[in-house]
């Protein structure tokens, strides 16, 4: 008569025994079989990171532009050069010429850069 040990599937000590088999197969479907498996989680954490970049830049664009604000609508005189500058408004009977440069671009706003 044979043996059936020895002709059975070898399996490992630690899956013999139910609680340990049962952490192994939960762990298993936690990384690579759930919906929130982790890839998920690890491109998840990467659009955040970005997000949280993008989100530091548009703070700092905030804080300019209610610093501008506030230096422009504190003084009247700086109200009128802002929009004369940034709307090309004018006074009545007034004519306004705007130079330009090869791109089309204002001719101040290339001498800045």
């Amino acid at each position: 008569m044979s043996d059936t040990k020895s002709k059975s599937f070898p399996w490992p000590r630690i899956l013999k025994s139910f609680y340990p088999a049962t952490f192994v197969f939960w762990l298993v479907w936690i990384i690579f079989l759930d919906n929130n498996n982790i890839s998920v989680v690890l491109s998840n954490k990467m659009k955040m990171m970005d997000l949280e970049k993008e989100r530091a830049i548009l703070q700092e664009k905030v804080k300019q532009v209610k610093k501008e604000r506030n230096e422009v609508f504190g003084n009247p005189e700086m109200l009128e050069k802002w929009a004369r500058e940034k709307f090309m408004m004018r006074k009545p009977n007034e004519d306004v010429y705007v130079i330009v440069d090869e791109n089309n671009q204002p001719w101040e706003s290339s001498q800045k850069e």
